[in-house]
């Protein structure tokens, strides 16, 4: 008789508030049904191959944690009590230090440095060797993808809200929007999870040309040609799973090799990417070529109104410079009609998706918008937006 398959992991891929069904339908693409959504993430449950290919695989989360505890906690004694039953030697390696980030909202134990000063106590009772060292991370009620552990630190992510406590461990180690490729930077650059959604989003799969005019550091560009060849955005990193205790390594080389193995030699289709800043170029340039795809992304320096579009229908997605000041909004209204007029005058069949930050420059365009999603970029509320003119 076989032994008995381990239990599930309860999973949780943080997101951007707003992109959650997108992370959704990529979760079932890798054979997993998704559970509870959130602002800001998407409950799952899956054993460890699922867990680890939700790391590899998903385009959209900025971190996968898996929830160990699920507990009322209204005294630090409470608190002392029920976390002795989390099964920290599962997932904490002996003589590993642990990094915690904690908030509270509406809850008695509001103080977060001592939460973590008694989670890490109760913690190194059951895990030999942890460092004594550790700081404690804790911060305000963002998510739990503003903190980033460091070195071979396991983060606990603990969550109270009206005494309710929600304990839960990292399996990615660094964020998983940080591919490695982006060292070249433009202003305002957009984050590569983001810059995926908006084309998932929109339903781009690599099968119609790409074209972004405001390319920037070339992420839309370059996450499209990750997209167009399936190349896992995982494929070159490191993840904090691999450091605990009981690691499959085994099985995760043989996960890596099979995604190495489906990977496609070309993207098929043209990816054109063009500013007209020279900066910008250079960075977009350089990053593609980190990224393993420069010879599927063609990169010009180019205003918008001479933007190279190909023959073929496609895709127009781009996250053009928004105005942070009414100032600033003013001035950029003729770009905005220059872009609607390039866009009007593009064959048919060709459809446009842009982050939005102002109804107004949207409007400049002359082009029947449609909102596709909302959300936030470099703390900015912004929607993305798609027309077929």
């Amino acid at each position: 008789m076989s032994p008995p398959a381990p239990p599930l992991l309860d999973c949780y891929a943080v997101t951007h508030p707003g992109v959650e069904a997108i992370t959704a339908r990529e979760l079932v693409g890798l054979g997993i049904v998704p559970g509870a959504m959130e602002p800001g993430g998407v409950a799952f449950q899956a054993d460890g191959r699922g867990m680890r290919a939700a790391n590899l695989h998903l385009r959209t989360a900025s971190r996968v944690l898996v929830r160990i505890g699920d507990f009322r906690a209204s005294a630090f004694s409470e608190l002392e009590r029920r976390s002795r039953h989390l099964p920290w030697e599962r997932f904490v390696a002996p003589g590993s230090a642990l990094r915690f980030r904690v908030t509270s909202r509406k809850s008695r134990l509001y103080h977060q440095d001592a939460v973590a000063e008694r989670l890490l106590a109760i913690a190194g009772r059951t895990v030999p060797g942890l460092s004594p060292a550790v700081a404690a991370a804790v911060g305000d009620d963002a998510d739990a993808a503003d903190v980033t552990p460091r070195g071979d630190e396991q983060l606990i992510v603990v969550r109270i809200v009206r005494d309710r406590c929600l304990v839960s461990v990292d399996t990615s180690g660094e964020l998983l929007h940080r591919r490695g490729y982006r060292l070249a930077v433009a202003r305002a650059p957009l984050r590569e999870t983001l810059a995926a959604a908006m084309l998932l989003g929109v339903g781009w799969d690599g099968s119609a040309p790409l074209v972004d005019p405001f390319c920037g550091s070339g992420t839309i560009p370059i996450e499209g040609a990750l997209i167009a060849r399936r190349i896992p955005p995982g494929i070159d990193r490191r993840f904090g799973f691999e450091r605990w205790p009981g690691f499959e390594s085994a099985d995760w080389e043989e996960e890596s090799a099979r995604a190495r193995a489906g990977i496609l030699p070309a993207a098929g289709v043209p990816i054109v990417a063009s500013d007209r800043d020279a900066g910008a170029v250079e960075a977009a340039s350089a990053n593609a070529a980190r990224a393993g795809v420069a010879g599927n992304v063609e990169v010009r320096r180019a205003p918008v109104s001479a933007a190279a579009v190909p023959v073929a229908p496609g895709w127009i997605v781009t996250n053009p410079p928004y105005g942070a000041r009414v100032g600033e909004r003013l001035r950029l209204r003729d770009l905005y009609a220059q872009l609607g007029h390039v866009v009007r005058r593009l064959p048919p069949g060709w459809r446009i998706a842009l982050l939005s930050a102002h109804a107004d420059l949207e409007a400049q365009t002359g082009l029947p918008f449609e909102p596709v999603l909302e959300t936030a970029n470099g703390g900015i509320r912004v929607r993305l937006v798609q027309a077929a003119p």
